[in-house]
């Protein structure tokens, strides 16, 4: 019987990390017959191991087989998505996968074969493309991170497909975007910038360098794009929606330049727009390989910055000031750091009115509580369902 994606993962999360999980398909070497009349877009399989004689073809999932049942030994995947092979009817037992870039013929050795479903990510083939995320209601209304309303922090999933998911704080998910999102190299999200009172998502596009505005619509979604910047984004590294650093109550925009390693404030305007450029660091926040617009993590009324260290994996609170800059840095995370591939920024998690981080390892999602110093508590809430999410961007 051959085990599920999340069973290999988790065993291998901890030492290989699940980036190896594209070297854990068939693992067979390919056929020697030739196979050219599979069409493109198809899976097409041969009841013998040279890939000849009478050829099954299918673009779309099959929850049984028919005729083919337990019979398929050689398959080829042209569909340019993945397909996973189950051991039972129905999409039951375990599974293999040929990924979208095996695409070669190949020779399984195993005619267990009763099931097939055709998917867009591995995740889609044994559960929700999406992980569970929920949160506690918070004391305060209107705090960042609420995209519906409802008082509890939500999070917003791009995936490796392209698709962007609304998750709620409730527990639930749901498609918001259906597909392109990979276009963008650059996603962020810290309250109002379009000045509607609905937290919004700036998007930056990999091949042209513009940033776009997109307006929350007060639900969870995503309104009609803004162009708000109409080019030369590309030279600028991380990008990090941050809240008011300006001190004019509209959100503000941070980004590190790749040149120099300066870090520059994009002030917002309060109608979507971003006005001058302000320097708030002289350089070397290249060293940084996340950023994250955590909110008032002091309790002081100015929003804070956290930043990770690439080459220690630390994690450090950098301070907002009555003068509208940065203040002085305060460690927060020893080391360790860099083994968590999504780290968010998306308000009160726990219900206790202050800034949270929620962070995750590749397989568990754990949330760290702000504590009243500006430090954190890390607690563990047996979230396992952050698992395959390496093409995948959370914020």
């Amino acid at each position: 019987m051959r085990t599920t994606l999340f069973q290999r993962a988790a065993a291998v999360a901890t030492t290989l990390g699940l980036t190896s999980l594209g070297l854990l398909g068939a693992g067979a070497a390919p056929a020697q017959a030739a196979t050219s009349d599979c069409p493109k877009g198809y899976l097409c399989a041969w009841a013998n191991g040279d890939g000849t004689g009478p050829m099954f073809k299918t673009k779309t999932s099959m929850p049984t087989l028919g005729s083919w049942d337990n019979k398929i030994l050689t398959r080829y995947n042209r569909t340019g998505l993945n397909v996973c092979l189950f051991d039972e009817q129905n999409y039951a037992g375990g599974y293999s996968w040929d990924t979208p870039a095996e695409s070669y013929p190949i020779n399984g050795g195993n005619a267990e074969i009763s099931s097939i479903k055709i998917a867009p990510t591995l995740r889609d083939c044994e559960s929700d493309p999406y992980p569970y995320w929920a949160t506690a209601t918070s004391p305060r209304a209107g705090g960042f991170g609420d995209m519906n309303g409802d008082r509890r922090a939500d999070a917003v999933l791009s995936d490796e497909a392209g698709r962007l998911w609304f998750l709620s704080g409730s527990g639930s998910g749901r498609l918001i975007g259906s597909g392109g999102w990979k276009a963008f190299d650059t996603l962020t999200r810290h309250g109002d910038f379009s000045g509607d009172g609905r937290e919004d998502v700036i998007a930056r596009e990999k091949a042209t360098g513009k940033l776009w505005l997109y307006p929350g619509t007060g639900s969870g979604g995503l309104g009609a794009r803004k162009l708000i910047g109409t080019g030369g984004w590309n030279s600028m590294g991380r990008l990090a929606a941050f809240g008011d650093l300006s001190g004019d109550g509209r959100s503000d925009l941070l980004g590190v330049e790749k040149a120099t390693g300066k870090l520059w404030l994009y002030p917002g305007t309060g109608s979507g727009g971003l006005g001058a450029r302000k320097l708030i660091g002289t350089g070397g926040w290249n060293g940084m390989n996340a950023l994250v617009g955590a909110g008032d993590m002091t309790g002081d009324g100015r929003a804070d910055l956290v930043a990770r260290e690439k080459a220690t994996g630390k994690l450090w609170l950098y301070l907002g000031t009555s003068t509208r800059t940065l203040g002085a840095r305060k460690l927060i995370g020893t080391g360790g750091w860099n083994s968590m591939n999504h780290i968010i920024g998306a308000g009160d998690t726990s219900g206790d009115g202050r800034p949270d981080l929620e962070a995750a390892d590749g397989v568990g999602l754990y949330q760290y509580q702000g504590l009243a110093t500006g430090g954190l508590r890390k607690v563990d809430n047996d979230n396992r369902s952050w698992w395959a999410l390496e093409g995948a961007t959370a914020f």
